[in-house]
């Protein structure tokens, strides 16, 4: 019998998705495991693998959509068995032969047959979209990943072909071509037109839900920023002497990596600001997961390092390398950019000196860290040059008082300031 293939659930959370790109069509046989479609969701795009055998015989949902419902039916799979028990069908009867016919001057064109499932390239969908608009085919680029997996190095080390000469197109084509360009459906703006020279670009799911997500936060949560002055002169020094210990494992922290787990211990000393507010519910967090922003194509992603607070500066650098390079290529699994306690966003490589950010949702706090730089400081009662930064705390007040906030911002100064506590 058929089975139907239906718009999964790729996370807790999802309610809808984009049907990216199908990588088979009507006609093709599918294993267990053949990759069938990428759907794009909100954080991702990711490969929906068939767990079934069979022919597809039907595509419901065109590639490219939008919005479509978790549970809604996309595919069509007619069972190896059914296929070939199904009847052959009886042949129409033949027409008389119509007098004086016209000879056919050529043969009727022969539809290629389909492409085996097997041959299909296997490739990342961030390799697949580069190759695209690189115009290149993914048939001829060798893939160093797993199992012969295309990704995207791969592709970038391959120079796009050279344009082929333009064609001429006949006026009638020229016209139909017009005719489409003017029925083709235009996007939809909430911004004025004034006659200035633009270009409108369709927002990506991903984009959609980063204005959705902080559009909530900032009108449902009120904002409180707390902002301290950090010297990093003990941090840094300790960090190098920790990176040229751990310089024949392959390990080397970032401030970043330190920074995570002063802000979890931080959070453990102080758990009255490791809390969710829902409504007429104050969620307490036993352990702090920390989400870390990350910059990728087209948005922001923030991966999370579980428990930081009980992991060791390597095990956090070790993580934290992962989960941004996989990121990066669109590669994270739900579970490991989905919840969260805190977050901490880092702009100080930037050259960033101080910024406030917005609160990450269900979470009730975020941590800014502008830039380290020389400034005239207090050290023992003198003036004197120190690497000083500047962090500010995003706390929402519905779930967070003042004097807490101030408590977690002191515990974090004290433990940037006095690394030893991150590693004892």
């Amino acid at each position: 019998m058929p089975i139907q293939i239906k718009m999964p659930a790729l996370s807790p959370t999802m309610e809808e998705g984009t049907l990216a790109r199908w990588l088979v069509k009507v006609g093709d046989s599918v294993a267990s495991g053949d990759i069938l479609a990428e759907i794009e969701t909100d954080k991702a795009t990711m490969e929906f693998e068939a767990v079934d055998e069979g022919v597809v015989t039907e595509l419901a949902i065109p590639a490219g959509s939008e919005g479509v419902k978790v549970g809604t039916v996309i595919a069509t799979i007619q069972g190896e068995d059914d296929v070939a028990s199904a009847p052959t069908p009886a042949p129409a009867a033949k027409p008389a032969p119509a007098a004086a016919a016209p000879k056919a001057s050529a043969p009727a064109p022969v539809a290629p047959a389909p492409k085996p499932a097997g041959d299909r390239v296997i490739a990342s969908p961030l390799a697949r979209r580069l190759a695209e608009a690189k115009g290149l085919d993914l048939a001829g680029v060798k893939g160093s990943g797993p199992n012969g997996r295309v990704v995207k190095a791969d592709v970038e080390g391959v120079s796009a072909p050279a344009p082929a000469a333009p064609a001429i197109v006949a006026p009638a084509q020229a016209g139909a071509g017009l005719a489409q360009a003017d029925s083709a459906p235009r996007s939809e703006s909430s911004i004025p037109d004034f006659g200035i020279p633009h270009e409108d670009t369709k927002l990506s799911g991903m984009r959609k839900t980063i204005a959705r997500r902080l559009t909530q936060s900032m009108q449902e949560a009120p904002h409180i920023y707390l902002t301290v002055d950090v010297r990093l002169d003990a941090l840094l020094k300790l960090r190098g002497e920790l990176n040229a210990s751990l310089a024949d494992r392959g390990v080397k922290l970032s401030v970043n990596d330190m920074l995570i787990k002063a802000l979890a211990v931080a959070l453990e000393r102080v758990p009255q600001c490791n809390v969710s507010f829902g409504g007429d519910v104050l969620r307490q967090y036993s352990r702090a997961d920390i989400s870390v922003a990350v910059s990728i194509p087209g948005g922001l992603i923030t991966p999370i390092i579980a428990d930081a607070g009980s992991k060791s500066l390597s095990k956090i650098a070790t993580e934290m390398a992962d989960l941004a390079a996989r990121a990066k290529e669109g590669k994270l699994q739900p579970t490991e950019y989905q919840g969260g306690t805190a977050s901490i966003s880092n702009m100080g490589m930037m050259g960033i000196k101080q910024f406030t950010a917005v609160i990450n949702p269900p979470q009730a706090m975020i941590l800014a860290v502008g830039a380290g730089e020389k400034r005239p400081y207090v050290v023992d009662d003198a003036l004197a040059i120190a690497t000083v930064m500047s962090c500010t705390g995003s706390f929402d007040h519905r779930a967070i008082d003042g004097a807490d906030g101030a408590q977690l911002m002191a515990a974090f100064k004290a433990l940037v300031e006095n690394p030893l506590g991150l590693v004892a």
